[in-house]
């Protein structure tokens, strides 16, 4: 691919959505990452495509009730708790 589908601006945008501080060193080397990706991607419009019945069958097996932990096992390892249950970072 000579002309890059993604530029420095696109990669700092993404890492802003991700909330990802990237330096500039790294912005160049995933620019050039993405660019090695996205040339994978069309790698695979050369695949030929093949016509077969799906076989489906159902792999799902049926529930079992079982022992689990007990509430104060399950939060021992927690970094923040609240009245019993894990407490996370606030979301805006």
């Amino acid at each position: 691919m000579s002309d890059p589908a993604v530029d420095p601006e696109e990669v700092k945008h993404v890492a802003d959505l991700a909330r990802v501080d990237l330096a500039d060193d790294e912005i160049e080397r995933f620019t050039e990452q993405f660019v090695d990706i996205l040339d994978a991607f069309e790698a695979l419009d050369d695949v030929p495509e093949t016509e077969r019945e799906a076989e489906l069958s159902n792999v799902m097996r049926p529930d079992e009730t079982r022992q689990s932990l007990s509430q104060e096992d399950a939060l021992q390892n927690a970094s923040d708790t609240e009245e019993g249950q894990f407490k996370g970072p606030k979301v805006s």
